[in-house]
């Protein structure tokens, strides 16, 4: 490995800040403006590179593997900014605190007494995009001043330099919540959702976590060739959102679907301004079908969000009438009074109204799938199903942690 310069050798030892935070030191002499994922910390990204070794897997086991604390896999997929084609020879660089919430260090090689401590190593993704990564689960700050987390820089071939994403951090860590509000803002989802979620396998932590190699990195040299925007971008969460039950088993409330139902697959059918009945039905029938092969691994949710001439009674008496009509069990009619509607925190959904429809998959609350006026055929009822059986994982029946 190449000696790297005395600049970013003087700051080795310095505390881990975080490179999210708002320093305007730049890791290059390129500007923020020029430097693909803009602003790092002097010396921090750069730390991608020192002791990496030459030949690098698709799974790495780190030092803390074999430490004290929680026994952490960490696996998923690197994709294209599409969120749908697999990214291979993707170089995956992390490092995260110790059992004790410390980037400590170690006397055995220079590159593990570096501000990132020894808990560091790489992942290459394989020809699927694949990677894997065997550690401990880091422990937050000993102060408390902020959850547990793990660092990631990506370095992808024809990027011409390392970016960071959002830093990984764990949906059962009772830190999590007040660090949120303490934000005063959410994730910026750099590389998708940042919140891992635990699943449980024996005396094993597993996260599936997947990265969307570009989303919401600034100067990323690639762009969408999407003609029509609606909705999050596959690999952002699937938000929280309270409609109105006109038909279904939570009929009458305002519950949230991904608050009650996101721990397997879930569906939700935006409709908006431009209602297509004899096709919503068709959907609907589809829908109640996969719904009743699924059982409790798919929740399927109507959302009607046509604004024009909303009438709350009259919306509530339609979807009923519908719901009856076509004798659905499983699937929920609900509605909201429009896609841009705070109340109901339609809003943070992001939908179009004006697209005929909507279809966001979400899986463990995260989205994993999206589509935008899609017609009812055969062809796209197969290849809704093919989506829920291809994006199943691993992983799909393990159970998750009990939450307070």
């Amino acid at each position: 490995m190449k000696i790297l310069s005395a600049l970013v050798l003087s700051s080795f030892l310095m505390s881990c800040n975080g490179q999210n935070q708002n320093n305007t030191s730049l890791s290059t002499t390129e500007s923020s403006t020029e430097r693909v994922g803009g602003e790092c910390e002097e010396g921090y990204c750069e730390l991608i590179y020192f002791g990496m070794p030459e030949n690098i897997n698709s799974t790495d086991t780190s030092a803390g593997w074999y430490e004290k604390g929680q026994k952490l896999i960490v696996t998923g997929t690197a994709f294209q900014l599409d969120g749908k084609t697999p990214a291979p020879n993707v170089i995956i660089y992390y490092h995260h605190t110790d059992n004790d919430g410390y980037y400590s260090t170690r006397n055995d090689k220079p590159e593990n007494q570096t501000r990132h401590g020894h808990i560091r190593g790489w992942v290459k993704t394989d020809a699927n995009g694949k990677y894997t990564i065997k550690t401990n689960r880091p422990a937050p700050y000993p102060d408390g001043s902020e959850p547990a987390h793990i660092h990631w820089l990506i370095k992808e071939p024809v990027v011409k330099n390392e970016y960071w994403t959002d830093d990984l951090y764990f949906d059962d860590d009772k830190l999590l919540l007040p660090h949120i509000k303490k934000k005063k803002k959410p994730f910026e989802n750099r590389g998708g959702s940042g919140i891992a979620r635990i699943l449980l396998k024996d005396s094993l932590q597993i996260v599936e976590h997947d990265f969307v190699l570009g989303l919401n990195i600034p100067n990323y040299p690639k762009k969408t060739n999407d003609t029509k925007q609606s909705g999050l971008h596959i690999g952002e969460d699937q938000p929280s959102f309270i409609p109105f039950h006109a038909f279904g088993l939570d009929k009458g409330t305002q519950t949230c679907p991904v608050c009650k139902y996101g721990r397997y697959h879930g569906i939700i059918y935006f409709v908006g301004n431009n209602p297509n009945w004899t096709e919503i039905k068709k959907w609907l029938q589809f829908l109640e079908q996969e719904s009743e092969k699924r059982k409790k691994y798919l929740k399927v949710y109507f959302v009607y969000g046509n604004d024009k001439n909303y009438n709350k009674t009259e919306r509530q008496k339609q979807l009923e009438n519908l719901g009856n009509e076509l004798n659905l069990k499983n699937t929920a009619l609900t509605f909201v009074p429009s896609f841009s509607d705070k109340g109901t925190e339609a809003n943070l959904n992001k939908i179009n109204p004006e697209v005929e429809n909507t279809f966001i998959i979400y899986k463990h609350r995260s989205i994993v799938d999206k589509y935008i006026e899609l017609k009812p055929t055969d062809e796209n009822f197969k290849m809704l199903s093919n989506v829920l059986d291809n994006t199943q994982g691993e992983y799909f029946d393990l159970p998750e942690p009990e939450y307070d």
